[in-house]
């Protein structure tokens, strides 16, 4: 079977970290199940205090689960290592929240098999102007930072929704510095992976809290540029 686009999806695993998501992870489950038959996916229960496990045993759902709580970067390692295990050809972060559309899948991986893509990016801003706020300042700068030390230009470079290839999958379940943070992506393209992005739209978190306040997104915005400028130079 394919998607709408007319791209066969079978080889393509979604990865949805979940964190206290019980409030939005069966309307997230249910819709990319019904919109993107042909993704298979793989809930990555982050040692949520909430009923997010239980709701993934009593709804049958495909899951993995951690004791404790690793954060962003432990839940996608565990969905690559899943995906590499067994064998997927791509993998697409996606967010447990209802933030990320499925009907974009498609676009995604027609994108990644034109342009020989190793990550591809949906994106909020390739064909959309950013919108005036203290938050895309943020992301103007971490931009910036980006084309200043790659030469490549990120429209969003936070954006959490991102197909990867094989040979991205294999590294991200063999590395732990790895993160799907925007210091990772200005690090890879550095190393000769080829990033692009795609036109999505995204839609406001459908329950629960964002972690990311006012300080903590400024405080994150600075640890990013200071990780772009510096640290990930040192990357191994």
């Amino acid at each position: 079977m394919k998607s709408d686009s007319g791209v066969a999806l079978s080889k393509v695993l979604a990865i949805v970290p979940a964190y206290n998501e019980e409030g939005s992870l069966l309307a997230t489950i249910n819709e990319l199940t019904s919109m993107a038959p042909d993704v298979d996916y793989v809930v990555v229960n982050d040692g949520s205090r909430d009923g997010t496990l239980k709701l993934c045993q009593e709804n049958g759902f495909n899951y993995v689960s951690h004791p404790t709580n690793l954060g962003l970067t432990g839940g996608v390692q565990t969905g690559m290592k899943y995906a590499l295990r067994h064998g997927y050809g791509m993998a697409i972060q996606f967010d447990a929240d209802g933030q990320h559309d499925p009907a974009y899948i498609g676009a995604l991986v027609s994108k990644m098999e034109e342009s020989n893509a190793d990550i591809v990016v949906g994106s909020r801003f390739v064909t959309e102007d950013k919108p005036s706020s203290l938050r895309m300042l943020g992301s103007n700068l971490i931009s910036a930072m980006i084309k200043l030390t790659t030469g490549k230009r990120i429209m969003d470079p936070t954006s959490g929704m991102r197909l990867y290839n094989a040979r991205t999958i294999e590294m991200f379940a063999a590395q732990d510095w790895l993160s799907p943070e925007p210091d990772t992506l200005a690090c890879l393209i550095r190393k000769g992976f080829k990033v692009e992005e795609v036109q999505v739209t995204m839609r406001d978190r459908s329950a629960g809290e964002s972690y990311l306040n006012l300080s903590r997104s400024i405080s994150y915005m600075a640890n990013t540029c200071m990780s772009i400028l510096f640290s990930q130079w040192f990357r191994s």
